[in-house]
């Protein structure tokens, strides 16, 4: 009988140190997604770790395609309770999330960023147009009436205006949220008006070495134009406003990767950054609230807020506090509220 007592207390002891474990690893908030809004989601959540008793969040880049699938993979415990995005869900992601039983969503649009071509300071200066940029990636040009394997080695090749240097991009992977706006605001928008490609475009991008999938951290494409002058690197303005010294973004259609410009939309290759809340983990993290609060504060995102410094382009007035309003109330995301 004493047998049984002590092994029912230590089995008693065991549930209540893991269900204490648990329950601190809970008030942890885990954070994943876009390597454009990862230096913003990292500041904010650096923030709450200091001006409050929660621990600082964890933030994870994943880029924004690895974000949603590991934050529509479950709604488990374990499961992410946030991902960060440089473009918006998609719907096939969307049914993801409402298979595995997430389906209770809020959206949240930042602010704005602008997609930046940028080369070292000790470079040529570039003024490229988005027909410029395509040639340059596609894997397949028009030539003669026909696609054939893209032939291109030097810019010159295919504007005579441009440097007599060699292709040579570093750019985002599939995953990555600046790669999907780059293929959607550079390449179907440069190949929709070729009737060659068809209707819906053409996004394939060229595997022959010119085009270097360089992973989700920008940084260390930042540090490959500063080792590779001849070369250029696609990624997120923050990234451009941090490195000032080191590189220079080239103007694209005759307009300049500047915040006013991109806030605008007269800077053609900007975009809306958001983040996605999973609702049903906010009773068991206690954290979430006050992090999401804190995000979306005038003091973060609205103008003059404390990440423009880092490179965010607030939203107008009216629209952010509509996205605050609808963010507080935890909005419910439904399908039809994604572009097909």
């Amino acid at each position: 009988m004493k047998r049984q007592s002590l092994q029912t207390l230590i089995t008693v002891a065991a549930v209540m140190v893991a269900g204490t474990t648990q329950a601190t690893a809970r008030d942890q908030l885990r954070i994943v997604g876009s390597s454009t809004v990862y230096p913003f989601s990292s500041y904010v959540a650096e923030e709450l770790g200091a001006v409050t008793d929660h621990p600082t969040p964890v933030v994870e880049s994943t880029g924004s395609g690895g974000g949603f699938e590991l934050f529509c993979a479950g709604a488990d415990a374990n499961s992410p309770d946030i991902t960060n995005a440089s473009r918006q869900m998609e719907t096939d992601e969307y049914t993801m999330c409402a298979e595995n039983g997430v389906t209770d969503i809020t959206e949240a649009v930042i602010g704005y960023d602008g997609i930046v071509i940028a080369n070292s300071v000790d470079g040529p200066d570039l003024a490229l147009s988005i027909e410029d940029l395509f040639m340059a990636v596609a894997a397949e040009i028009p030539q003669k009436g026909k696609l054939v394997n893209n032939p291109y080695k030097n810019w010159s090749e295919i504007n005579p205006d441009l440097p007599d240097e060699e292709i040579r991009i570093y750019g985002p992977p599939t995953t990555s949220g600046t790669r999907d706006a780059f293929e959607e605001l550079v390449m179907e928008a440069a190949s929709e008006e070729m009737t060659i490609y068809g209707d819906e475009g053409y996004t394939e991008v060229r595997r022959d070495g010119a085009y270097v999938e360089s992973g989700e951290n920008d940084n260390l494409i930042v540090q490959r134009l500063e080792q590779d002058t001849g070369a250029v690197g696609i990624f997120g303005y923050s990234f451009l406003e941090e490195n000032g010294d080191a590189i220079k973004g080239a103007t694209i259609d005759g307009v300049a990767p500047e915040r006013e410009l991109i806030s605008s939309g007269e800077y053609p290759v900007s975009r809306s950054l958001f983040f996605y809340i999973k609702n049903a983990h906010a009773q068991d993290v206690t954290s979430m609230e006050d992090y999401v609060s804190l995000f979306m504060g005038d003091q973060m995102i609205g103008e003059g807020g404390l990440l423009q410094d880092l490179g965010l382009i607030p939203l107008p007035e009216d629209t952010l506090e509509d996205m605050q309003d609808s963010v507080d109330e935890r909005t419910k995301l439904q399908k039809g509220d994604l572009e097909a």
